[in-house]
């Protein structure tokens, strides 16, 4: 009944660490992220080995601006981590926002902001090792934009949180390779291209001259 009763005001919010290579070996952040519980919308707040208070009260004031998901009269939904301190909490009322706490050792309790730790972690960091905290913002940034433009969401009906803009269907398609080793398929002239591989009239011919020569070297090897 409070989901239903709250739903488009809920934001869900948790931590989750990855490694990442520094000049000192590997080293554990912790990122901070909000989720909007009924438009599935991510933003990555801010990443730190050091997640204390005013860490935590910085990433959050960036949030409660015009683009960010915790306005006026929101509801954060967090577990009881004490980087959700009694100054964090205050410091959001007077933000105007309400913290409601799940219970202890119930993280079913926030099951929406558990689901994308395992998305991001199975997805994305899983598959590659941080060469500094500035490749980690990269890679966090890029898989928030494939998040919400290109993956869809069980949870709303699969579609997608963000329509793409409508593209020509004209011209040669191409992919793009992202962080990760994700790829996406693109129709005409995409704006960053990296390894990417065009398949049109010219790959067409290209396969089938391969293709063409591959008999022939096995016919002159069986008459040889």
């Amino acid at each position: 009944m409070f989901l239903q009763a709250h739903w488009p005001a809920l934001v869900a919010a948790d931590f989750f660490t990855t490694e990442v290579w520094t000049a000192r070996g590997l080293v554990t952040y912790y990122v901070a992220f909000l989720l909007g519980v009924q438009s599935r919308r991510i933003q990555v707040i801010g990443c730190t080995p050091y997640p204390n208070e005013p860490f935590v009260i910085q990433c959050l004031r960036q949030a409660t601006g015009e683009t960010g998901l915790l306005s006026d009269g929101r509801i954060l939904l967090c577990d009881r981590d004490p980087k959700w301190s009694r100054g964090v909490e205050q410091w959001l009322a007077t933000a105007g926002v309400r913290v409601v706490r799940t219970p202890p050792c119930a993280p079913n309790c926030n099951g929406y902001a558990e689901r994308f730790v395992r998305s991001v972690k199975e997805e994305c960091l899983n598959r590659i090792v941080p060469l500094g905290e500035r490749h980690l913002r990269k890679t966090l940034y890029e898989f928030a934009t494939h998040y919400h433009r290109e993956r869809n969401h069980q949870g709303l009906a699969n579609e997608l949180i963000e329509r793409p803009p409508t593209q020509r269907r004209m011209g040669a398609v191409r992919r793009r390779s992202e962080s990760a080793g994700s790829s996406t398929t693109t129709t005409g002239q995409p704006r960053r291209i990296r390894r990417d591989s065009t398949v049109g009239q010219n790959g067409c011919d290209r396969t089938r001259a391969r293709r063409v020569l591959a008999e022939r070297h096995a016919a002159f090897i069986t008459i040889t």
